[in-house]
C-alpha cells in the first residue's frame, strides 16, 4: 500500500522524536520504527546530557567548547560544534518545560555531576556539567517526547523495517517498509526523509547497543552511491559489564568510583594524572586494555574492577540505581560491596552519513547535497564528535541538531507546495529482490556468518589495530560477502520473518564492516578511538581531515578538510 506524509522520519530514539516535535505543527509527520518506538536504544542511556548551565560551580559555554573539540582529537568540525554548545542551556530548559524529571538540588535547580573529559577553564580541573535524572537519563527524556508526539498526533508505523530509500531524480521521495505484523511492503511517500536509526554497533562481538542497532539507514544510504564519512572512529566505552558487554553508566565515576587492577592499583593516575578516572574514553579504554595486556587483570582475567563501594548505600540507591540493578541481574553482586568486573565494549560510532548543521544529507566532499535526505542522531556525521565522542554529548547532539533538522524540513516541506507527485511505484521491485533472497539455494545461515564477522571484527578493528590484521580482515569480509550469495532462508512466511530481516541487516552489516575497515587502513595515524599500533602517534600534517568512503569494488576514499575555528591542534592530555 501506499502512504503519503509531508515527512517521513526512521527512527523513534531521541533525534527522531524530537525532529517530530519541531515540525508536526505545520507538516503532516510520521515516524517509523523497527521496534516499538519506547524500546528505542536512546532508551539505554544512562548518565545525562552536557551543558554549562553553572548550577554547582562556574561553567561557561567557551569551555564546553574547547573540551568537545579536544576530546575528538581535533577532528571535531568547530563551527557546529559551537552550535550545539551554545544551544545546551536551551535545550535543557526545554526539556525542563515538557516535564522531563531531571534530579535536583536542595534549592531546586537542575543538579550536574561529573563526567569525563569535561572540565572548567580549559582543562584545569574536572567540571559538574551532566544534567541528569539518577542514571536513566536517555529513559524519561525518550517517554517525555514520545507523550509529546502523541500528544501533537504524530503516526507511528512500529515493528516497520526499512528496505528501500527511493529516489525521483535525485530526491529522495520516501521509503519502503516490511510491516513485521501484516507481512506486506508499504511505500511511504515523502517530500522529506529524516534518518535517524542510529549506529551499527552489533557488528562487533562485544557491545552495549540492543540488538536493533544494525546500521541498515547507513547501508542504505551507502547502496545508493552517497558517501560515510569518518567511519574508523568507533567507540569502545570502557566500562562494559565483563563479560556481557552491558554498559556500566560513566555516571558511576562521576559519582566517584575507581578503577582498579588487580593488583589493587589506581591505575588511571599512570595515564591522566590530572583528571584520572574521569579522561576521555578512548584514553581510559586504551588503559585497562593496557592493563590487561601487561597481565594486571583481577585475577590474571581479562577484566578490571570498577569500585563503587566507597560511596555508600545511599548514593548508589539514590544517583545509580540502574547501575546496581544491571550488576544484581547480570553478575549476581551488591556493588555497594562488592566491585564491578568491567573491560572496554563497543559503544558508540562517531562516524556516519555526512551531513550539514540543518541535518541535511551531503553527496560529496563538496558539499552539494542529497535533495530531500535528511539525517541525525548517531547515524549522522556533522562531525561534532570527531575521533572521540565525549560522554554525555551524545544525547545533546541529537536534541539540539534533531530540533534543527526537523526546523529545517519543515521549512522544505512549506517551500513545496502541491501534491507530493511520487514516481512509479517501487514495492514489485524491492518484492522480486525479496523473492530472490528468499529463493536461493545453499548450507549457509545467516547467524554462522553474523557471528563470524563480529569475531573478526573484535579481533582486528576494535580499540587496537595494526596493518596487517586489518588487510586480513578486509579479505575475510569480502569472503563473507560471497558467502553470503549461498546462504538458505528457511523461513518462507511472511508474518514477523525475523530470519529475513536478519539476512537483508547482515548484507548491510558486511558493506558497513569493508567501509570501516577499509577508513582505517587508510588512516595511517593514531587519533582518538582510532589507534594504529604501527603508527602511533597522531599527524596533523598528512591526516587532519574527514574520511569520506563511497562504494566500489574496492570502495573509493575520498577525504575533506576539518573546519577549525578557535582551537588550533595541540598536545591532547588529560
Amino acid at each position: 500500500m501506499t502512504f503519503k506524509h509531508d515527512i517521513v522520519i526512521i527512527g523513534a530514539g531521541l533525534a527522531g522524536l524530537r525532529a517530530a516535535v519541531e515540525a508536526i505543527p505545520s507538516a503532516n509527520v510520521a515516524v517509523v520504527s523497527k521496534v516499538l518506538p519506547t524500546r528505542s536504544h536512546s532508551g539505554a542511556a544512562q548518565g545525562g546530557i552536557a551543558a554549562a548551565l553553572g548550577n554547582e560551580e562556574e561553567d561557561h559555554w567557551e569551555w564546553h567548547l574547547y573540551d568537545t573539540v579536544k576530546g575528538s582529537d581535533y577532528l571535531g568540525d568547530q563551527d557546529v560544534i559551537e552550535i550545539m554548545v551554545r544551544d545546551a542551556p536551551r535545550a535543557i530548559y526545554e526539556l525542563e518545560h515538557m516535564g522531563v524529571p531531571f534530579s535536583r538540588r536542595s534549592d531546586g535547580r537542575i543538579a550536574q555531576r561529573n563526567f569525563g573529559g569535561h572540565t572548567r577553564d580549559y582543562g584545569t580541573a574536572p567540571v559538574r556539567r551532566a544534567c541528569y535524572a539518577a542514571d536513566h537519563t536517555g529513559r524519561v527524556v525518550l517517554d517525555t517526547l514520545h507523550d509529546e508526539c502523541l500528544r501533537r498526533r504524530v503516526r507511528f508505523y512500529a515493528e516497520h523495517h526499512v528496505l528501500s530509500l527511493v529516489f525521483e531524480e535525485k530526491r529522495c521521495a520516501g521509503v519502503v517498509t516490511y510491516n513485521l505484523v501484516s507481512g506486506r511492503l508499504d511505500f511511504l511517500q515523502a517530500r522529506a526523509v529524516l534518518l535517524a536509526g542510529g549506529g551499527c554497533g552489533k557488528i562487533f562481538r562485544t557491545t552495549s547497543n540492543a540488538f536493533a542497532t544494525t546500521g541498515e539507514m547507513l547501508g542504505l544510504v551507502y547502496q545508493s552511491g552517497l558517501p560515510l564519512q569518518d567511519m574508523e572512529f568507533v567507540q569502545f566505552h570502557p566500562t562494559g559489564l565483563y563479560p556481557l558487554g552491558i554498559l556500566i553508566s560513566e555516571a558511576a565515576r562521576g559519582e566517584g568510583a575507581v578503577l582498579v587492577n588487580g593488583l589493587g592499583e589506581r591505575f588511571m593516575e599512570r595515564y591522566a594524572p590530572r583528571i584520572r578516572d574521569l579522561a576521555a574514553r578512548d584514553v581510559v579504554s586504551r588503559a585497562i586494555l593496557t592493563e590487561l595486556q601487561a597481565g594486571r587483570g583481577v585475577g590474571g582475567e581479562a577484566y578490571v574492577h570498577l569500585d563503587l563501594t566507597g560511596l555508600g548505600e545511599r548514593k548508589i540507591r539514590e544517583k545509580l540505581w540502574e547501575v546496581a540493578s544491571l550488576a544484581r541481574t547480570y553478575a549476581g553482586l551488591d556493588p555497594s560491596r562488592q566491585p564491578i568486573p568491567v573491560a572496554p565494549t563497543c559503544h558508540y560510532l562517531m562516524g556516519g552519513i555526512p551531513t550539514d548543521g540543518d541535518g541535511r544529507v551531503l553527496a560529496d566532499e563538496k558539499g552539494n547535497v542529497a535533495p530531500g535526505l535528511y539525517a541525525a542522531g548517531e547515524a549522522a556525521c556533522l562531525s561534532v564528535h570527531g575521533a572521540n565522542r565525549l560522554g554525555c554529548n551524545s544525547l545533546l547532539d541529537l536534541l539540539v541538531f534533531g530540533r534543527r533538522a526537523g526546523r529545517a524540513m519543515m521549512e522544505e516541506v512549506a517551500s513545496r507546495e502541491g501534491r507530493i507527485s511520487g514516481p512509479v511505484d517501487p514495492v514489485p521491485a524491492v518484492q522480486e529482490r525479496l523473492n530472490l533472497l528468499t529463493g536461493q539455494e545453499g548450507r549457509e545461515r545467516a547467524d554462522d556468518l553474523r557471528q563470524q564477522m563480529q569475531s573478526l571484527m573484535m579481533d582486528q578493528a576494535s580499540v587496537f589495530r595494526t596493518e596487517g590484521g586489518l588487510k586480513s580482515a578486509i579479505g575475510l569480509v569480502q569472503r563473507l560477502q560471497e558467502r553470503l550469495k549461498r546462504m538458505a532462508i528457511r523461513n518462507r512466511g511472511r508474518i514477523f520473518n525475523y530470519e529475513l530481516m536478519e539476512a537483508l541487516e547482515l548484507q548491510h552489516q558486511l558493506a558497513l564492516s569493508e567501509v570501516i575497515l577499509t577508513s582505517a587502513l587508510h588512516r595511517r595515524e593514531s587519533r582518538g578511538a582510532h589507534f594504529r599500533e604501527d603508527y602511533p602517534e597522531r599527524n596533523d600534517a598528512t591526516y587532519l581531515k574527514h574520511t569520506l568512503v563511497f562504494s566500489g569494488l574496492p570502495p573509493r576514499v575520498r577525504y575533506k578538510p576539518v573546519r577549525i575555528t578557535r582551537f588550533q591542534p595541540e598536545a591532547r592530555d588529560y
